[in-house]
C-alpha cells in the first residue's frame, strides 16, 4: 500500500515551536521523573476565579436560552459593560454598538487582526522581545514581520525614530504591548502620543495589547492608547479578563477603538468562530461588576509575591528590579550562561521552570522570565533552591 504523505503548509515552517508548549513538555517530563516542580514558566494565575463570577456562570448556564449560538459581536449588555469600564478607568468614550467587540480571549482577537488588515507582502512592526503570537499571526496572514528592539537602555520602550522610514512606509500594522510581556516595562501617555504621531505619519494601524493593565503596583496606573489625542483614529486596544480576574480558561476579552478596525476584525471572526458561550458572557458582566476590593486583593497578592522573589534573588546578588506592573520578572542572566542554558540548569538542578528570553526574540537573549503565579512560600523555596546550586 502506498504511503500517504501529509505535507504541512509552508507557513508553518516559518514558525518556531510555540514557546509555552515547549515549556509545558519540559515540565511534564520533569514531573514524570519525580522532580518537585516550582513552575514559574507560564503566566497562568493559580488563584481561583472570584465566587461572584462563578455564580453568574452557573446561574446563566442553566438557562436554555443561553445554549444556542450567541451573537457574533457579543451581547450588547456585555459590550455596554466594556464601554463603561473604559470610561470609568480611562475616561475614554466608546460606542458599544461599533467600537467594542467581544473576543474569545484577547489572544484570539490579536491573532485574527492581521487577517483583517494585512495583505501578503505588507510589513508588520513587531517588538523584540515580544509575545510570540504577534509574529505568528503576521506569518499566517502572509505579512512580513519586521522587528524593532526593546532595550534596557531605553526602559524597554520603542524608539520610533530608529525604525527604518522605508520599512515604515510599507508597514500596515504595529504591535505594542504595555504593560509589557515579557519585560514588565510600563509606558506613559507620552509614549502613546509618540506612537499615534508615528502611526499617522506613516499610515500604520496600532494594535495595543493591554492584557496586564490592571496588574499594577505601588500606585502605578497604566494608561490606554485611546487616551492619547487621535488614538481612536489609528488604534485598537485589546483587553482581557484572564489576568485581572483569574479567568484564563474562561476565554473572554474585548477589542476597543477605531470602528473601522473593529468592523474589519468582526468580519474575520464572523467567518471563523461563532462567538463566546453566552453564559460566559454573563460571567464577564459579573466580572466587570466585581467589588473593587476583590480585584485589589488579587493585585496585592501579586505585589507580595513580587517582593518575596525580587528581594530573595537580590539577596543572592542577582540585581533584579521591582516591576511596576504585570506578574513577571525579567531577570538578567548571570555571566557564563545563555538564557536557554540557565533555564535548563534551573530545571535540572533546582526543579524550577522558567522561560528563556530568546523565545521572545533575539533581543530577549541575556534574560529569563519568571512568572509570579505560585504562592509566596514556593517562591521563597525557589530562592533557597537557587541558593543551594552554583550559578
Amino acid at each position: 500500500m502506498d504511503h500517504f504523505q501529509i505535507e504541512r503548509a509552508q507557513r508553518l515552517s516559518q514558525l518556531p515551536p510555540y514557546l509555552f508548549s515547549e515549556i509545558d513538555k519540559a515540565k511534564r517530563k520533569a514531573i514524570e521523573e519525580g522532580i518537585d516542580i516550582i513552575n514559574l514558566g507560564i503566566g497562568d494565575p493559580d488563584m481561583p476565579t472570584p465566587e461572584n463570577i462563578i455564580r453568574a456562570l452557573c446561574d446563566t448556564a442553566a438557562n436554555p436560552a443561553n445554549h444556542r449560538y450567541p451573537s457574533y459581536e457579543g451581547l450588547l449588555e456585555l459590550r455596554h459593560e466594556f464601554s463603561l469600564y473604559m470610561k470609568r478607568r480611562f475616561d475614554v468614550e466608546l460606542s458599544p454598538d461599533n467600537e467594542v467587540l467581544t473576543l474569545i480571549g484577547s489572544k484570539e482577537g490579536i491573532a485574527h487582526l492581521p487577517l483583517a488588515l494585512v495583505n501578503p507582502g505588507d510589513f508588520v512592526l513587531i517588538p523584540d522581545p515580544g509575545y510570540p503570537v504577534y509574529r505568528a499571526s503576521t506569518v499566517f496572514a502572509g505579512g512580513i514581520p519586521y522587528t524593532f528592539p526593546l532595550l534596557a537602555d531605553n526602559d524597554f520602550l520603542p524608539d520610533f525614530d530608529d525604525i527604518d522610514p522605508q520599512i515604515a512606509e510599507r508597514a500596515k500594522l504595529i504591535f505594542l504591548n504595555y504593560p509589557n510581556n515579557p519585560t514588565a516595562a510600563v509606558a506613559d501617555r507620552g509614549l502613546f502620543e509618540r506612537a499615534v504621531e508615528f502611526a499617522k505619519k506613516h499610515n500604520i494601524i496600532i494594535c495595543q495589547d493591554a492584557a496586564y493593565c490592571e496588574l499594577a503596583f505601588d500606585g502605578h496606573r497604566p494608561v490606554s492608547i485611546l487616551e492619547a489625542p487621535g488614538g481612536k483614529d489609528v488604534a485598537v486596544e485589546f483587553h482581557s479578563l484572564s489576568k485581572t480576574y483569574n479567568m484564563t480558561g474562561w476565554r473572554v476579552g474585548f477589542a476597543a477603538g477605531n470602528r473601522d478596525i473593529i468592523s474589519a476584525l468582526g468580519a474575520v471572526k464572523t467567518n471563523i468562530d461563532s462567538g463566546v458561550f453566552q453564559a460566559v458572557q454573563y460571567a464577564g458582566i459579573a466580572a466587570l461588576r466585581t467589588p473593587v476590593n476583590i480585584a485589589a486583593d488579587i493585585v496585592s497578592t501579586y505585589a507580595e509575591r513580587r517582593d518575596t522573589l525580587v528581594d530573595g534573588l537580590n539577596s543572592l546578588g542577582w540585581r533584579v528590579p521591582k516591576p511596576k506592573a504585570t506578574f513577571y520578572l525579567w531577570v538578567t542572566v548571570p555571566p557564563g550562561y545563555t538564557s536557554t542554558e540557565l533555564t535548563t540548569m534551573l530545571l535540572k538542578e533546582a526543579g524550577i521552570v522558567t522561560t528563556p528570553g530568546i523565545g521572545f526574540g533575539r533581543n530577549g537573549e541575556g534574560y529569563i522570565r519568571m512568572a509570579l503565579t505560585v504562592k509566596k512560600e514556593r517562591l521563597a523555596e525557589a530562592v533557597e533552591r537557587i541558593k543551594n546550586i552554583r550559578i
